[in-house]
């Protein structure tokens, strides 16, 4: 598959295993444009949140290669792969808060790791937490939020920093579906504003909350395009559209 600028991922021939097991993935290629909004969705042990694991550099891949940001994150080196990773927002199947911290200082970490001041936190978090429906839960531990709530304090520390990239999976497996499609439209809006987003999900009726969604596939390790998305060109995003 060949390459252009501007690409945020591309994955070739992508092969990935654990120990002698067979492939859990295998000759995965696709590329990821600025500014779209993609799906990715499959049968529960499909590999969804393997393939996540390698966007996301949790995991090297056992053959292929794969460009993030231009660069090749394969054989980069160890210590130069944070950086790499401030550059996207993640949302985990199990939340992944940091236990000692209320919900408001989970959602500031991002920020804070980036440098941002104390006196320019309160806003842009009290805000996020507006937005998620928990406004009145800022100073919460995780241990006395639901999961529900845990999950929504999970998203919003993944979008406050407006990442290059979101992924996140299966984002609204612990809300209702009022909350559900809220949290898709924030996705929706990161994405309004050049944030290029993969949502994976085993719910169909997401899949049609967002009209210009592109829709990939996972069976059995291998990728399908059934919404043209390996192949779509980018799209013109900023302030004009």
């Amino acid at each position: 598959m060949s390459g252009s600028e501007g690409e945020v991922v591309q994955f070739d021939n992508v092969g990935l295993r654990y120990g002698t097991d067979r492939e859990v993935l295998s000759n995965v290629s696709f590329t990821l444009y600025p500014g779209r909004f993609y799906f990715l969705t499959g049968a529960s042990g499909a590999g969804k949140t393997s393939l996540l694991k390698l966007l996301y550099l949790a995991q090297r891949p056992s053959r292929g290669a794969i460009r993030l940001f231009g660069t090749d994150v394969i054989t980069l080196p160890r210590e130069r792969l944070p950086a790499y990773r401030r550059r996207m927002g993640v949302v985990f199947q199990d939340f992944r808060l940091v236990d000692h911290l209320s919900a408001f200082d989970n959602i500031a970490l991002p920020l804070r790791v980036s440098g941002v001041r104390e006196a320019d936190l309160q806003g842009p978090v009290s805000d996020m937490l507006d937005w998620v429906g928990l406004a009145n839960r800022a100073d919460a531990r995780p241990a006395t939020l639901s999961g529900g709530e845990q999950q929504r304090v999970a998203i919003a520390r993944a979008v406050i920093g407006r990442p290059d990239m979101l992924v996140a999976d299966e984002p609204t497996g612990n809300v209702d579906p009022e909350m559900a499609l809220k949290l898709i439209r924030l996705f929706e809006a990161l994405n309004r504003l050049g944030t290029t987003v993969v949502v994976a999900t085993h719910d169909v009726h997401l899949l049609r909350k967002v009209p210009d969604s592109l829709i990939m596939r996972l069976d059995k390790g291998a990728l399908s395009d059934p919404t043209g998305a390996l192949r779509y060109p980018p799209r013109r995003v900023g302030a004009g559209e």
